[in-house]
């Protein structure tokens, strides 16, 4: 009776030891897979799609990513900010920066760039910027972060002239020095809201888009435009993170997926042109 009593006992410690190795296995399978996820927010278009041809490749890196989608440019960073992802995929360089400096709270850290989406012009009532009749109404985003990149597109078509001396990255509609054209250059909707207004406005003459918003819509940047950025544009869309990640093995293999050659060259031959790789 006594050797029973003591082989049940035993049978118990040793149900409870392998009941709590389960539990450590599980935790740490949870912890492990916490580290080698990536919760990304990031614009459909192109970005979702760059995202999702580099999922296989990183799972082969041990790395999960976790694509949400946002069709507006404040949400990600917010999201980044409050700690809902980990990171987000949308914005370019002086967007970023706006947004650090008007969000105190806003500690990000741009960890890569990925690519170029040349801005363009769209009209439905002319075919080029010549056409363009003294007076035209020219409608853009509100944003103005995009204000500097659209007036340095118009300058670069000879339709304005900046003053001198001004960032032309942070330069606002204030800053035109020249437009003998006399063209009304309207910051009239939010950016996602361009291509509904190209489609359906009858007063404006034409429309500066931001490239993600007009592929998403079935445009052409490259044919379906009367003007579009050069290539050396500093407005490259890239990856940003809370500061403290920025070190983050997992964020560092998503970086060192979308610069190969195989992300890059599918970017190319996707888009065109509409769409620039950069690996810096």
């Amino acid at each position: 009776m006594k050797a029973s009593k003591k082989l049940v006992a035993s049978l118990l410690t040793a149900s409870l030891a392998l009941g709590l190795a389960a539990c450590g296995s599980d935790d740490k399978s949870s912890s492990d897979s916490k580290e080698t996820t990536i919760k990304i927010m990031a614009s459909n278009t192109p970005h979702k799609e760059i995202l999702q041809k580099a999922e296989p490749i990183l799972e082969k890196e041990g790395v999960d990513l976790e694509i949400e989608t946002a069709q507006d440019y404040i949400i990600p960073n917010k999201a980044l900010a409050s700690g809902d992802i980990d990171a987000n995929y949308f914005q370019h360089i002086p967007y970023l920066t706006q947004q650090m400096k008007d969000n105190k709270d806003y500690d990000f850290v741009n960890v890569g760039g990925i690519h170029i989406e040349p801005i363009a012009i769209y009209s439905k009532k002319y075919k080029s910027l010549d056409e363009l009749p003294k007076g035209a109404k020219i409608i853009i985003s509100k944003s103005v972060a995009d204000q500097g990149r659209i007036l340095t597109l118009l300058e670069a078509n000879d339709l304005i002239k900046l003053k001198d001396g001004v960032d032309k990255t942070t330069a606002e509609i204030k800053d035109i020095a020249e437009n003998p054209k006399e063209l009304k250059i309207d910051p009239a909707v939010n950016a996602e809201m361009l291509v509904q207004t190209y489609n359906n406005s009858k007063d404006a003459d034409a429309v500066v888009i931001n490239s993600n918003f007009a592929i998403d819509a079935g445009l052409d940047p490259k044919k379906d435009s009367i003007a579009i950025e050069g290539d050396e544009s500093p407005y490259v869309n890239v990856i940003a993170v809370r500061k403290e990640d920025k070190d983050n093995e997992s964020i560092k293999k998503l970086v060192d997926v979308l610069h190969s050659k195989e992300i890059q060259d599918y970017i190319t031959e996707e888009w065109g042109g509409s769409v620039v790789p950069v690996s810096k």
